[in-house]
């Protein structure tokens, strides 16, 4: 097996070897208790020491890739994760996919940013600081509605955004599910009925259905939710929400148009319902834009954002702007279901925004997030691959090939090494859908690029053409 180790990469050796063992097991399509050729005939042929080789090996096993057997070495134990002819089964299967990855599959479909474009030195050096200066953050619970600077900067945000607020009007979550889950107990109970944007955020959809609120879908369109839709809706039910993204709408990349959202506050009113607006990349806007809570609304917006995106996922700071006494009941029932969030993220947090480093960063990441974008609609428009819009910034772009049986993609997906997010995953009933999410942060990697280019129409017809052949 050549492993095809380069000793000039900044990739540690170890990690190269798990690298490609998973690439042969997957390539190869090697099944469970396959055996691997002996640690000694490794290392013999590739010209590395025995010990990284086991080193690696004990890694896989640890990961569940690889079993060790008395008296024979070592085998395939992680059984493939879609077998020919099925897709993914349930939604955590697939995040659970994403998340683990032992196999080092390219994350095309997921929600967030590679580690590779994290800027780690920022983040450590504010970590120093808040152990060096605030001790009581390293073992205190913080406040009933979060660490008062980290809202004192938050403040100032929404200031910056038009957004009306106070400092009791802010209450810090562990991020945007956190502070969901909270308004969804608060303002819900069994039975009652909400509208939610369909493709939309699936996380959102298993939160709404645990709690037994029943959900109305609205499509959404380029400019935000279908408004006749919305009120043929209203038309026949009651509903007590609203959830929207209003900016670089998660998975189509889509932003709110100012007409939509007058439209949408104008309805509210009408008929009494509260908007629930997730503002999570909004940091990466860098043109005019519209927010719901940015207009007038008469405390009919609550505002949801969070860090976990841009910044770092595993703080898990978010937050959410609401009327005071909306504010104090879901600060009671975050403190009855957790004792509050972490003080010692919510003041590293703070310090990466006082300091400016956090919006030194987003420029950073805005600029290059622009470019990958351009980037990948061009590859994608090359390769006639149907776009649902193109997206004023953002990570996200909701598309489909254009040709192939989408059978044909999720094995092409599988060969290459690479993780989708199927659309089926964006619906409330998990329909049947060949529209797909594309991270744009990993679009130029060369396995996305080679899926791009095999699922083009005139490479689609070319293989049919030769299959038939044949």
């Amino acid at each position: 097996m050549d492993l095809g180790i380069d000793r000039q990469a900044l990739v540690p050796v170890v990690q190269q070897i798990v690298s490609a063992v998973a690439q042969w097991i997957r390539n190869s399509g090697a099944s469970p208790g396959t055996r691997l050729p002996s640690i000694r005939q490794l290392a013999q042929d590739n010209l590395l020491s025995q010990s990284n080789v086991i080193e690696a090996f004990e890694r896989m096993v640890a990961q569940g890739v690889l079993a060790s057997k008395q008296g024979s070495g070592f085998v395939v134990a992680h059984p493939p994760l879609v077998h020919e002819g099925q897709w993914y089964e349930g939604a955590e299967r697939i995040w659970g996919a994403f998340a683990d990855n032992p196999l080092g599959e390219l994350k095309l479909g997921c929600g967030w940013l590679p580690d590779t474009w994290r800027e780690s030195d920022d983040i450590s050096y504010a970590i120093r600081e808040v152990t060096r200066t605030d001790t009581a953050g390293l073992f205190n619970y913080s406040t009933p509605l979060g660490l008062p600077v980290l809202r004192e900067q938050l403040l100032k945000r929404l200031t910056q955004l038009h957004i009306p607020a106070s400092v009791d009007g802010i209450l810090t979550t562990a991020g945007v599910s956190h502070a969901q889950d909270l308004l969804i107990r608060t303002l819900l109970k069994p039975g009652d009925c909400v509208v939610v944007e369909t493709p939309g955020y699936g996380n959102l959809y298993r939160q709404l259905a645990f709690q037994g609120v029943s959900v109305l879908a609205v499509p959404r369109m380029r400019g935000g939710p279908d408004i006749a839709a919305l009120e043929a809706l209203l038309l026949q039910h009651r509903p007590k929400c609203l959830f929207i993204h209003s900016l670089y709408h998660n998975p189509t990349g889509t932003s709110l148009s100012r007409g939509v959202a007058e439209d949408l506050l104008a309805l509210a009113h009408r008929e009494n319902f509260l908007i629930i607006e997730e503002d999570v990349l909004g940091d990466l806007q860098h043109a005019s834009c519209t927010r719901l809570s940015a207009l007038p609304h008469d405390e009919r917006v609550i505002y949801v954002a969070s860090f976990s995106k841009t910044l770092s996922s595993a703080l898990r700071v978010g937050y959410l702007s609401a009327s005071a006494a909306l504010i104090a009941q879901l600060a009671n029932l975050k403190t009855l279901t957790g004792f509050g969030t972490s003080r010692f993220a919510e003041a590293v947090v703070a310090s990466l925004l006082a300091n400016g480093t956090y919006r030194k960063w987003v420029q950073r990441l805005r600029k290059r997030l622009n470019a990958e974008m351009a980037a990948t609609l061009q590859v994608l428009e090359d390769e006639e691959w149907e776009v649902f819009a193109v997206p004023a910034g953002g990570m996200f772009l909701w598309v489909r090939p254009g040709g192939g049986e989408f059978s044909r993609l999720q094995a092409c997906a599988r060969r290459l090494g690479v993780l989708l997010s199927p659309g089926s995953l964006f619906y409330p009933s998990g329909e049947h859908s060949e529209w797909l999410r594309i991270n744009v942060a990993y679009a130029s990697d060369p396995r996305a690029q080679a899926l791009f280019r095999e699922m083009g129409p005139a490479r689609s017809t070319s293989t049919i053409l030769k299959t038939t052949s044949m």
